[in-house]
């Protein structure tokens, strides 16, 4: 099913994962997945490493969760590093196998490893370029605080209104203030475009972990919220229920104010996102909630 459908539909309820790297990783999260599936999200995404470290291994488990899943998957697709024939075998690829959904991302390279130049630098050439080869539904990504290398918020908002004309729909990365988000929305609207903007929900489960991706991604971490996570330090259990609770009334609160969905980054763990869920009253009738001795 494509993502346009469903967000036409009413409200979308979503989860992304990544690629594991090792057999443990693997492991958990096919764990993960056999834990969601039950919740009957709108679709889910799989995230593509950085300059395709992660090709083979994202088309792998996107056409696994398609084909052996009731899920509806998403794949992620970056354009740094890539020459354009390449990208096209990609997408014919997974038009071939069925995939209907794709998100299309400019991409970061990767800190440690030389690309090849790219013959695309800017998502939407990537978006024109996946209608050549096929019609899939696509998404692109929006940053509500905003990108971290763009020259203003004024640029970006104008920058996203473009690519997003062009797209089916957006994700946002992660944030912690619902303001964020509504003033992203308010931007793109200013500039002509109402396409649907899911916001994207990562519980700050751990202080560290979340501080080191907020800064990577040019997202302000609340005093507010870095105090109650500081007052119980000492306690990863009592960490991670704040960071669960106020991930809750962040969702509430979008809900409330018009947000077409929410997209869950489950970091290939359930345990966050089904408390959540059930917080929402999300779950299905009949599907029990994680255990209260459950560890993320």
């Amino acid at each position: 099913m494509k993502i346009t459908e469903i967000l036409a539909a009413g409200p979308s309820w979503s989860f992304e994962f990544f690629p594991p790297r090792t057999e443990a990783a693997r492991a958990a999260l096919g764990t993960a997945l056999a834990e969601l599936e039950p919740l009957r999200p709108s679709f889910v995404s799989v995230t593509y490493g950085a300059g395709g470290s992660t090709r083979e291994l994202t088309h792998e488990i996107v056409v696994g969760i398609h084909r052996d899943t009731s899920l509806t998957p998403m794949a992620h697709l970056t354009c740094v590093g890539h020459r354009r024939a390449e990208l096209t075998e990609i997408v014919t690829r997974y038009r071939d196998a069925g995939i209907r959904n794709i998100l299309a991302l400019g991409g970061d390279p990767p800190r440690d490893v030389e690309l090849p130049p790219g013959e695309l630098t800017y998502a939407v050439e990537l978006v024109r370029l996946v209608r050549e080869v096929g019609d899939f539904s696509i998404g692109v990504a929006a940053h509500p605080e905003p990108h971290p290398r763009s020259a203003s918020k004024a640029d970006d908002r104008l920058h996203t209104a473009e690519k997003l004309a062009e797209a089916d729909f957006a994700i946002t990365q992660f944030f912690f203030d619902a303001a964020h988000y509504f003033d992203l929305v308010e931007g793109l609207r200013a500039h002509g475009v109402s396409k649907p903007v899911i916001p994207g929900i990562m519980p700050a489960t751990s202080i560290g972990s979340i501080r080191r991706m907020a800064e990577l991604q040019g997202s302000e971490f609340p005093r507010r919220l870095a105090a109650k996570l500081e007052a119980v330090a000492d306690d990863p259990e009592a960490v991670f229920r704040v960071g669960v609770d106020e991930a809750t009334e962040l969702c509430r609160e979008l809900l409330a104010g018009g947000a077409p969905g929410l997209h869950f980054y489950t970091l290939n763990r359930s345990r966050a996102t089904r408390i959540i869920y059930e917080a929402l009253g999300l779950a299905p009738e009949g599907v029990p909630g994680p255990a209260p001795a459950e560890r993320p």
